[in-house]
């Protein structure tokens, strides 16, 4: 369940960007593109496995792609996938709409 929750935080996060960016709330934009930034880094520190699958994996011989996680097994399986793609699209319209209202 917890992990849940927090997976949860960082979608909320991501699909936040691009939305911020569009009010023109850039600064806000940008505090989520880094909370979301630090996960990445954690994720990459761990070799692309999150912390918390290694202390499920204790409690469960399971190791479908939602074994961890209330999500259906080809969203948990395809995580890092879609949602990496939404953040870097996410942080390439911020920045875009930061340039246009900058300028």
């Amino acid at each position: 369940m917890t992990h849940t929750v927090v997976w949860a935080f960082f979608v909320a996060c991501t699909v936040a960007i691009p939305f911020s960016a569009w009010r023109g709330a850039h600064g806000t934009a940008a505090w989520f593109a880094a909370i979301v930034a630090v996960e990445v880094i954690v994720l990459a520190v761990k070799g692309w496995r999150c912390p918390l699958s290694s202390v499920a994996s204790r409690y469960t011989d399971e190791r479908r792609g939602n074994f961890y996680i209330y999500l259906p097994n080809w969203l948990a399986t395809h995580n890092k996938l879609i949602f990496g793609a939404l953040y870097v699209a996410g942080v390439a319209f911020a920045l875009a709409q930061w340039m246009r209202t900058s300028a």
